[in-house]
């Protein structure tokens, strides 16, 4: 299998790339480095360290160096991101490019507008080269839960639902409540995808993905290979958050009352539900949702979690509430499905969590006097009201 993975010097897409090539698939990685600019914009830097993308690369083993090819290559530019595609005429493309910081696109109108308009004209870019090129590319999309806020109803892994108003019923879109600009491109991108589905057949599978937590997968065996690890208040999510607290031993950081739930998987399990889905696709002109998840979790719980998990490693931890620079219900119902990946033989955690979060303390130790430089960016400083 050929896979285009836009986004691939990410968290995610460096990841994944590792899986997929340990697999014996081909990758075609795509990236502009806006992450690494974006994280030293707001003071801070990956917890873990990692050199160049090409000293990534040079840093694979020698039988994987020659089954992945690289560019430097904006989404937005649909002259170059076509360029390529065409070249490689991949079998599946998944779009990790765009700017994926809730905070960050809740800084300012400019960020606002950033957020917007690369996240749905890069989604625009890939849906038309795909229909221009060859409409059989599975194109897979990675959205985020966040898409369906907090509904008060067990939200269901499908596209369309039926739903009855003023006594007529219908199918509708599943229907999304985001929470913030990002938020919100996501769902722009979700309906945009069903459209040219409904349109001109092309092959999507649409993410809804929670949270990701973890500083390693089974691919990542040595420093040279690390994945970037951001914990900053702006890209950090909130179990890595917590994470390099415990390790700095300042108090942990839960927003508000901390009963806000969501769901959330291992840097692992996101590796694997990915790899499956590729190596799984819908029938060509198909199109399925996939809430990609495995446990669901208070902030509060975490917190608490990583508390005791860093006393039993001898760190001194707190944990203090801070006001919830957020608008958000902290106390509500979820319950999301999840039926797609236990068919496909994720049917839950592969690691449990506790074993997980003393992995990744043990990983960041190392690295305590790197995390003292940029202590200071871990505390909100976006306030969403503002």
């Amino acid at each position: 299998m050929r896979t285009l993975i836009a986004g691939v010097d990410g968290y995610l897409g460096w990841a994944l790339a590792l899986r997929l090539l340990s697999k014996g698939h081909e990758v075609i990685g795509v990236d502009n480095f806006y992450t690494r600019k974006a994280v030293k914009e707001v003071g801070s830097d990956s917890a873990l360290p990692i050199g160049s993308f090409h000293q990534r690369v040079r840093g694979l083993p020698k039988d994987k160096f020659s089954k992945i090819a690289f560019y430097n290559v904006d989404v937005t530019d649909y002259k170059r991101l076509k360029k390529v595609i065409s070249k490689y005429k991949p079998d599946s493309i998944v779009d990790f490019a765009e700017q994926r910081s809730a905070p960050y696109s809740m800084r300012s109108r400019s960020t606002a507008a950033y957020t917007l308009s690369n996240n749905i004209v890069g989604t625009l870019n890939f849906i038309y080269a795909i229909k221009e090129i060859n409409k059989k590319i599975h194109f897979l999309k990675m959205g985020t839960m966040g898409e369906y806020g907090t509904p008060n109803f067990d939200i269901p892994e499908s596209t369309f639902v039926e739903a009855t108003i003023n006594g007529k019923s219908d199918r509708i879109i599943t229907p999304k409540n985001a929470g913030s600009w990002y938020h919100w491109s996501k769902v722009y991108d979700t309906d945009n995808l069903i459209f040219a589905n409904k349109v001109w057949g092309l092959t999507m599978t649409d993410i809804m993905q929670g949270p990701v937590y973890g500083t390693r997968t089974n691919d990542i065996t040595s420093e040279a290979l690390f994945t970037r690890f951001d914990f900053d208040e702006t890209w950090g999510t909130v179990l890595n958050r917590y994470c390099v607290e415990a390790v700095l031993g300042v108090p942990l950081t839960p927003y508000g009352s901390g009963g806000q739930t969501r769901a959330f998987l291992s840097l692992e399990d996101s590796v694997t539900a990915l790899s499956l889905l590729l190596e799984n696709p819908p029938p060509d002109g198909g199109y399925r949702t996939v809430n990609q998840f495995t446990e669901t979790y208070s902030v509060m719980e975490l917190a608490k979690l990583v508390r005791d998990k860093a006393s039993s490693l001898g760190l001194n931890v707190e944990i203090k509430s801070v006001d919830n620079p957020r608008v958000e219900a902290e106390k509500h119902y979820y319950n999301p499905e999840r039926k797609v990946l236990p068919a496909l033989g994720l049917k839950g955690p592969t690691k449990n969590l506790k074993d997980e979060v003393e992995i990744m303390i043990k990983d960041l130790l190392p690295y305590k006097s790197r995390l003292e430089k940029h202590k200071d960016v871990i505390a909100p400083k976006t306030n969403w009201r503002a």
